[in-house]
């Protein structure tokens, strides 16, 4: 079972955190930081393996990573999970991750934490794999594009009906009301 993903940066600053297992803001961030110190200081040419901190569960957990350019990508595991099958589903993430924002970067983790979230789910549900192949999570993923195109266009229908009555210049158009001669129409007027 998958513990916790982690992506942070170069630096040490976490760009996705998602845990399945309940620890308290406070452990999270310990974690956060004791994983980044365990993998940052690996070379590059090791094995991504190593066994889990002491925080996240010493030895009966397994520490999974991948580093693309200015990211850690990092699955926290047990040992049920296989280290190879993680690897996998980490660049799938990535791929996955790279169509949709066409060559992601870590602005687009920043500036999309949604989108990520959403994807990441449609991997990984309470910690279980859900799906492995990108074209069924793509499918997903537009599916749910297309809703928010659908409710966007919902949403702004009260800015087109202020924009319609704006367009119909409705001051000039009462100037323009033709009323009869008031003191014609009294006299008009017989009681």
């Amino acid at each position: 079972m998958i513990k916790a993903i982690l992506v942070f940066n170069n630096h040490g600053k976490p760009r996705l955190s998602k845990f399945y297992q309940y620890f308290d803001e406070n452990l999270q961030q310990q974690i956060i930081k004791e994983t980044f110190q365990l993998v940052s200081k690996r070379d590059d040419n090791v094995c991504n393996f190593l066994e889990g901190g002491s925080l996240i569960g010493g030895s009966d957990y397994k520490l999974i990573y991948r580093h693309y350019a200015t990211l850690y990508f990092v699955f926290c595991v047990d040992s049920s999970e296989s280290e190879l099958g993680i690897l996998d589903l980490i660049q799938v993430f990535v791929e996955t991750l790279d169509k949709c924002f066409e060559n992601v970067c870590e602005l687009d983790l920043i500036f999309h934490a949604d989108a990520v979230h959403h994807i990441l789910s449609e991997l990984v549900m309470g910690g279980m794999v859900l799906q492995t192949n990108m074209n069924d999570i793509m499918a997903r993923i537009e599916e749910q594009n297309k809703i928010v195109k659908q409710e966007a266009g919902i949403s702004a229908a009260p800015a087109r009906a202020v924009s319609a009555v704006k367009s119909m210049n409705i001051p000039q158009q009462i100037k323009d009301i033709k009323l009869p001669d008031l003191p014609q129409a009294i006299k008009d007027l017989k009681f």
